[in-house]
C-alpha cells in the first residue's frame, strides 16, 4: 500500500510541475483566463453534471460523493479539443492537448478521503492587429491549478456531506507588443501575476429509494468567495525585429506592484434526479455563479469588460443494458449524454459569452473490482460573431481510467 501511495504523489509532482496552457480560446485574454474543470470524463458525458455518485468511481465535484466509495479508487483523464475560430470575414482554427485531473479516493468507513490536482483556468491566446499604421501583437500563457484535500461522511444510508480544501497556485503571463509604421522601434510590455491561497467547497449528497425500481438522486454544492494572493509584477522594454522575427531587447526596466488579493467567486449548485440501480439515470442541475464581485485585473484593461453574475443549466444521464451479464461485454458498457447551456459572466461590448455543448460517452469495463475506461465527446460552442466578436466551435475527445482496488483489508487468522 504504502508503494502505492509514493507513486500517486510522485504523479501528482509531476503533473503539477508540467505548465499547460491547455487553451487556444482568445477569451482567455481575460481575467485568470478560461475554466477548464467540468469533472471527470463521467461527469462530462453527461453535460457536465455533479449529481451522481456511486461506490466505484470518483465525483470530483461534489465533495458529498466521497462518503459513499465502497474500493480505493484511482482516476486520471486528459483530453484534445479541436477548435474552429471564426468572425463576421476571417476563420482560424486550432488544436489543444492537455491531462484534465489527477485523483485518489481512499476509504475508510464512514469517513472516506481523497486528495488530487485539477488545471482549473487557463490561458493561451495568439492575437496580432493590423493596419496601415501599427501592428500590436497579444499573447497569453498559463493558467491557475487546484492540488485539493476531501473528506466525504456518511451520515446514514441515504445522506452524504462533504468538504474541499483547495490550494490553488499557479501563474497568468500576457504580452504586448505594439509597432508603428515608420518608427524603428518598438515597445513590448510583460505583465505576469502570481496566484496562491486557499479556498472551500461544500457538498451533500441524498439519494432515497423510493419504490423497488426507482431512486431519488439529488445534490447540493456550495463554494464560498474567497480572497487569494495576486503579485503583479511588469516589465516595459524598447525592442526591435531580427530578421527571423524574433524580438532583440534595446532597454528594459522591471515594474513591482504591491500585493493584492483577488476574489473568487462564490459558486451554487442544486440538482435533482431519478433513475434504477445500475439500469438508468437522468438528472438536471441549476448552477449560479457571483461572478459580478470578481476583481481581477492582469493588465489587459478595456472599458468595454466586465463580469456579470451567471448561471449554468446541465442535463444528462445513463443506461445500462444489463450490468452483470455474462454473454455480452457491450450490455455491461455504460452509455452515457448529456447537454448544458452556461454562461461564462464575461461580457463584452454588452455581449455575454455563453458556452453550449452536447455530450455523449461510453464507460467500458476494463478489469477487476469494477475497474473501467471512459470515453467521451463534446460538440459546443463558445461565444458570437455579434459586435466584431469571435464565435469559437470545439470538438473535445477526453479519455480515463478509473482504477479500483482494496487497500485497507483487514487481516484474520485462524
Amino acid at each position: 500500500m504504502i508503494k502505492r501511495f509514493i507513486i500517486i504523489v510522485a504523479l501528482l509532482t509531476t503533473v503539477a510541475s508540467a505548465a499547460q496552457e491547455g487553451t487556444s480560446s482568445p477569451y482567455s485574454f481575460y481575467g485568470i483566463g478560461l475554466t477548464k474543470f467540468k469533472g471527470t470524463v463521467e461527469n462530462q458525458s453527461m453535460g457536465g453534471i455533479r449529481m451522481f455518485s456511486d461506490s466505484i468511481h470518483l465525483n470530483l465535484r461534489n465533495p458529498g460523493s466521497y462518503g459513499r466509495l465502497k474500493l480505493t479508487t484511482f482516476t486520471v483523464g486528459g483530453s484534445h479539443q479541436s477548435t474552429a475560430l471564426k468572425t463576421d470575414d476571417k476563420s482560424e482554427s486550432s488544436r489543444t492537448t492537455s491531462l484534465d485531473y489527477l485523483a485518489i479516493g481512499l476509504p475508510t468507513g464512514r469517513l472516506n478521503f481523497g486528495v488530487g490536482l485539477i488545471p482549473y483556468t487557463s490561458v493561451g491566446y495568439r492575437i496580432l492587429e493590423t493596419n496601415e499604421q501599427t501592428s500590436n501583437r497579444f499573447t497569453g500563457r498559463g493558467g491557475m491549478n487546484k492540488v485539493f484535500l476531501t473528506g466525504g461522511y456518511a451520515v446514514n444510508d441515504n445522506l452524504s456531506v462533504g468538504l474541499d480544501v483547495n490550494y490553488n497556485f499557479g501563474n497568468i503571463q500576457n504580452k504586448f507588443t505594439t509597432f508603428q509604421s515608420g518608427v524603428q522601434l518598438g515597445s513590448r510590455q510583460i505583465n505576469r501575476t502570481d496566484l496562491r491561497g486557499f479556498s472551500l467547497n461544500f457538498g451533500l449528497d441524498y439519494q432515497r429509494q423510493l419504490n423497488e425500481k426507482l431512486k431519488l438522486y439529488t445534490v447540493a454544492t456550495y463554494a464560498p468567495q474567497m480572497d487569494i494572493t495576486a503579485e503583479k509584477m511588469s516589465n516595459l522594454a524598447t525592442v526591435t525585429f531580427r530578421a527571423d522575427g524574433s524580438e532583440s531587447v534595446i532597454e528594459e526596466n522591471d515594474i513591482s506592484f504591491p500585493q493584492g488579493d483577488l476574489s473568487l467567486p462564490s459558486e451554487l449548485t442544486i440538482g435533482a434526479g431519478i433513475g434504477a440501480s445500475n439500469k438508468w439515470f437522468m438528472g438536471a442541475e441549476y448552477g449560479r455563479v457571483s461572478a459580478s464581485d470578481y476583481n481581477f485585473n492582469s493588465g489587459n484593461s478595456f472599458a468595454e469588460v466586465q463580469y456579470d453574475n451567471a448561471s449554468q443549466y446541465r442535463l444528462g444521464g445513463f443506461y445500462i443494458p444489463e450490468y452483470n451479464s455474462l454473454t455480452s461485454y457491450f450490455s455491461r458498457v455504460v452509455y452515457r449524454a448529456g447537454l448544458r447551456f452556461e454562461e461564462t459572466g464575461l461580457n463584452l461590448s454588452n455581449e455575454g459569452i455563453n458556452e453550449f455543448g452536447i455530450s455523449f460517452g461510453v464507460g467500458l469495463p476494463a478489469g477487476r473490482n469494477f475497474t473501467n475506461a471512459n470515453i467521451g465527446i463534446e460538440y459546443g460552442q463558445r461565444g458570437t460573431t455579434n459586435s466584431g466578436l469571435i464565435q469559437e466551435n470545439f470538438f473535445k475527445l477526453s479519455i480515463s481510467l478509473s482504477l479500483n482496488d482494496k487497500w485497507f483489508v483487514q487481516r484474520k487468522f485462524d
